[in-house]
């Protein structure tokens, strides 16, 4: 019985692995150099929209309470069927 757990436990690891490898190589930074690297970077980019759209934009996160940033980032995952 034992046996099988630590089998199972094995098989979770690795597929835990395989489908996290940034988050697996942090890790093994960490337990390198006892500091955790940043696992998602952040890019500052320019785009040109209408300032109209832009003004109720900000009006809109002000009041819902909204990051900007992070609502223009989920939209551009909706758009690309990103996870």
């Amino acid at each position: 019985m034992q046996s099988n757990k630590k089998n199972n436990f094995l098989e979770r690891a690795e597929q835990f692995i395989k489908e996290n490898p940034r988050m697996f190589s942090a890790l093994e930074e960490y337990d390198r150099t006892r500091k955790l690297p940043k696992l998602t970077y952040r890019e500052r980019i320019n785009v040109t929209i209408d300032q109209d759209i832009l003004k109720k934009f900000k009006e809109y996160c002000i009041k819902n309470n909204y990051n900007m940033s992070r609502l223009i980032e989920k939209y551009i995952k909706e758009e690309l069927n990103i996870k």
